[in-house]
């Protein structure tokens, strides 16, 4: 009688333990935070040779993708009192003066000095009391979308995409060339740092950078769509190649692609990077990176040399080389 009860409870236990393991997650392809898509990152490609010329960083360089950013903030433009107006305004009330989107920059600098004090804490803890502004800048900060981005995500689904996310910091922002699929909407490099809230007694930093796109639509700026990649401080520490922009110029556009002749030395202005080189084609490129927070340094703009002088802007993909060569 005991064996069969034993029986009984550890197929019990057996199911439960497949019916977990069987649930499907979330699919990280559809994951929304801060109102933006969120597209994870490749995986490290730790399987591919590295020349002997490749640049590599030291291991004693490695401490410095474990820093947090030092920049200072950008969206700092909206004091307390702005939320005044807005206090008891339902969302279809509201509405907001032009003067907050009259350029692109504008756009993009009031939006997130909007969200920065905004707070969605819910099944975790953060703060001591009330965190800035708490959810009253949502319905605001809503109303700086095109009216398509916002039919695609509904203002509810908006504020639930900032889930646990109690601070936002705006620390980079750099205008870069127009995504070729959309040569129609104005394209921005941004980074963010979040303060979130945890299920431990602390409030841990998070970053995230990505794409902010711009439409004018009548007199205004508005934000048509935000890409966003969660940042990683272990990756690019332990598997660093493929996160510094020489080494990428070095492995993929001339180990992988066979293009690169003569790399010149790197030109760097805070956190932009710029690398020429000749290309064994008989042609000159730049390539433009802007270096993230933990180091990782993001390609943003290919340029090639025409004969009359002026940089004209490229795309090649360096995995299409690889399969070539397959």
């Amino acid at each position: 009688m005991k064996q069969i009860k034993w029986l009984v409870g550890f197929m019990l236990l057996l199911g439960a333990a497949l019916a977990v393991w069987l649930t499907p997650s979330e699919d990280a392809s559809n994951l929304t935070v801060m109102g933006a898509k969120v597209t994870p990152e490749s995986a490290c490609l730790e399987f591919t040779p590295i020349p002997t010329n490749a640049s590599i960083r030291s291991e004693h360089e490695v401490e410095r993708y474990f820093r947090p950013s030092k920049l200072p903030v950008l969206n700092d433009r909206v004091p307390s009192s702005f939320f005044d107006a807005y206090y008891n305004k339902k969302i279809d009330e509201i509405e907001l003066p032009s003067s907050l989107m009259d350029t692109p920059d504008n756009t993009i600098l009031n939006y997130f000095s909007i969200l920065r004090e905004a707070e969605n804490l819910c099944e975790t803890t953060g703060g001591c009391g009330t965190v800035g502004n708490a959810k009253l800048p949502y319905p605001v900060a809503y109303h700086f979308l095109t009216e398509a981005y916002r039919d695609r995500l509904p203002f509810k689904a908006y504020v639930q995409s900032f889930q646990e996310i109690a601070h936002i910091n705006l620390i980079k922002l750099k205008p870069v060339p127009a995504d070729p699929d959309r040569p129609k909407e104005q394209r921005y490099f941004i980074e963010l740092e979040t303060i979130e809230g945890s299920s431990k007694p602390l409030t841990p930093f998070a970053y995230y950078y990505g794409y902010v796109y711009i439409q004018k639509i009548g007199d205004r700026y508005e934000i048509s769509d935000v890409e966003l990649h969660g940042e990683d401080f272990l990756c690019a520490a332990y598997h660093g190649w493929s996160h510094m922009a020489e080494a990428v110029v070095d492995i993929e556009y001339g180990n992988w692609c066979k293009l690169v002749k003569k790399r010149e030395p790197t030109l760097q202005e805070g956190y932009v990077k710029q690398i020429d080189f000749s290309g064994t084609d008989g042609k000159e490129y730049r390539f433009i990176f802007v270096q993230l927070t933990n180091d990782t340094d993001v390609l943003v703009a290919q340029y090639r040399q025409d004969p009359q002088g002026k940089w004209q802007l490229v795309h090649i993909d360096p995995r299409k080389c690889l399969k070539e060569d397959q």
